[in-house]
């Protein structure tokens, strides 16, 4: 099974947590009360999306994290960039030379292709379509078009 690590998980509760509240600065207590995550994880995933360019904090008593842009202009690929670093099902999906078998390779071009259509799904994913309840991707979006006949519902 493919699946993000835990860690990514979290990091998308925590940025939607932040993101609920678009012109609150919260504190790292806040989030973790209202994710119900552990401090230490919480500050853990906040520096790592704070050196991602995803978060900003502040310093002082009123101190605490918001989203650094929109949340419509995050894409959930940035954050599981943040988390994971680049994309790539498999290691010949992301850039020629990793393989010593990429020449004869039957598999190559089905593995970029899919490697293609998880990017771009990432990619037409908001942090704010997060927020939304049932988040699909609407009818008609690149990312329905993109997978429409090739994924079974």
């Amino acid at each position: 099974m493919f699946r993000v690590s835990r860690l990514t998980d979290y990091a998308t509760v925590v940025m939607t947590c932040i993101a609920a509240h678009p012109d609150d600065v919260l504190s790292t207590a806040q989030i973790a009360e209202e994710t119900r995550l552990e401090l230490p994880t919480v500050s853990k995933l906040l520096k790592s999306l704070g050196h991602a360019g995803l978060v900003e904090s502040f310093r002082g008593v009123n101190g605490g994290y918001r989203l650094a842009r929109p949340a419509q202009e995050i894409s959930m690929a940035a954050i599981v960039e943040a988390m994971e670093g680049p994309l790539g099902m498999t290691e010949c999906s992301m850039s020629d030379g990793h393989c010593e078998r990429e020449s004869q390779c039957g598999v190559r071009s089905s593995w970029q292709h899919i490697n293609h259509v998880l990017d771009h799904a990432l990619r037409a994913m908001s942090l704010a379509d997060m927020l939304r309840p049932a988040a699909r991707a609407p009818a008609g979006s690149p990312v329905q078009t993109e997978l429409k006949g090739r994924i079974a519902p």
